[in-house]
C-alpha cells in the first residue's frame, strides 16, 4: 500500500450576514470539470501559497499578533480568498480604521485581482503599493480539518469566521466557481437532504454549526469562545454506507455519523443509528 498524500495547507472562509429569514451564508458552486469538489457548494477557499507568508505583511497587518508562526500564512491566504473568489477585500486605510469601502474594493479588484489569482503578484504587493493595513482581526478561526488518509487528494484546512461587509459586492470568479449564492444554513442542509445541491461532509456539519446562531454576533461570539479542535476523520464501511467518526469535543453534535454517498462528494449525512440529522432552524432576528 502507497504511502498517504501529503495534505495541502489551506484556507476556507464563512462568510455570514444578517438576512429577513436570520443567518445567511455566502457559498459558491464549484465547476464541475474541477477535479476536487466539482459541482458542491462549498464556502470560498483555497491553498496558501509562499506569498501568502511575504515578510512585508508583517507590518501591514492587524490581529495577527497573538496567531502563532504558523498560521501567520493561513490567515493571510483566507483574506487573499474572499478578494480572489468574492471580490471582499478585508483590510483598511489606516490601522483601527473603518475597512475600505465597496467601491475601493471593486477599483481594486480590477486592478490586482487577476494578477494576484494567477499567481503573478502577491497579495502583500496590493497592500504595499496601495498603502493598506490588513484586517485579519475581522477573521475568527473556527474549525480545523484534514481529510482522510486513504482519500488521493487531502487537504490542511483551517475555517475562518467573518461578517461579510455590507457594501462590498460579493460575486463567484467565474472559473473555479461559476455561480454563487446566499443562502440560510437551513436551506443548505434542506437542498442536500433532497439531492438538490451537492454538499460535502465537512462544509455540512460547517453549515449546521454555524446555524445553531440567530445573527453574525451570535456566531462571532460563540466561536471566539469555543477551543477549535483538530477533525481528521476515520471512516469504516456499515452496510451501504460508511461510519465515519470524529472527535466529540470539536462541538459537532457528535462523534459518530453514516454517510450514504461516494467518498469525496455529495452524501446524505445521517445520526450513527440512521436516524436524519436535525435541520437548523429557520431562526430569524431578534
Amino acid at each position: 500500500m502507497s504511502d498517504p498524500v501529503t495534505p495541502r495547507l489551506a484556507a476556507t472562509l464563512i462568510l455570514a450576514r444578517d438576512g429577513d429569514a436570520g443567518l445567511e451564508l455566502f457559498m459558491v458552486a464549484r465547476h464541475r470539470q474541477i477535479e476536487f469538489a466539482s459541482g458542491a457548494l462549498v464556502f470560498p477557499g483555497g491553498s496558501v501559497d509562499p506569498n501568502d507568508a511575504d515578510a512585508r505583511l508583517r507590518g501591514r497587518v492587524e490581529g495577527a499578533d497573538t496567531a502563532e508562526e504558523a498560521m501567520f500564512p493561513v490567515l493571510v491566504a483566507a483574506a487573499r480568498e474572499a478578494f480572489e473568489e468574492c471580490g471582499v477585500l478585508f483590510a483598511r486605510a489606516a490601522p483601527g480604521g473603518p475597512l475600505v469601502t465597496g467601491e475601493r474594493a471593486a477599483e481594486l479588484g480590477k486592478t490586482y485581482r487577476k494578477a494576484i489569482e494567477a499567481g503573478e503578484i502577491g497579495l502583500a504587493e496590493m497592500i504595499e503599493k496601495e498603502e493598506l493595513v490588513l484586517a485579519l482581526d475581522r477573521l475568527v478561526h473556527f474549525a480545523h480539518w484534514v481529510t482522510p488518509p486513504h482519500m488521493p487528494k487531502r487537504f490542511d484546512t483551517h475555517f475562518f469566521l467573518a461578517e461579510a461587509p455590507l457594501d462590498h459586492i460579493l460575486r463567484h470568479d467565474g472559473r473555479e466557481s461559476v455561480d454563487s449564492i446566499w443562502i440560510t444554513p437551513r436551506q443548505v442542509c434542506e437542498d442536500a437532504e433532497a439531492d438538490r445541491r451537492t454538499v460535502l461532509f465537512p462544509t455540512r456539519l460547517n453549515v449546521e454549526k454555524v446555524g445553531r446562531s440567530a445573527t453574525v454576533a451570535d456566531a462571532l461570539a460563540a466561536a471566539r469562545q469555543a477551543k477549535v479542535v483538530s477533525v481528521r476523520p476515520m471512516s469504516e464501511a456499515a452496510g451501504e454506507g460508511r461510519l465515519l467518526r470524529i472527535p466529540k469535543e470539536a462541538d459537532y453534535g457528535s462523534g459518530e455519523f453514516l454517510v450514504l454517498g461516494g467518498s469525496g462528494k455529495g452524501a446524505r449525512i445521517l445520526n450513527a443509528d440512521g436516524s436524519a440529522r436535525l435541520i437548523p432552524a429557520a431562526a430569524k432576528r431578534p
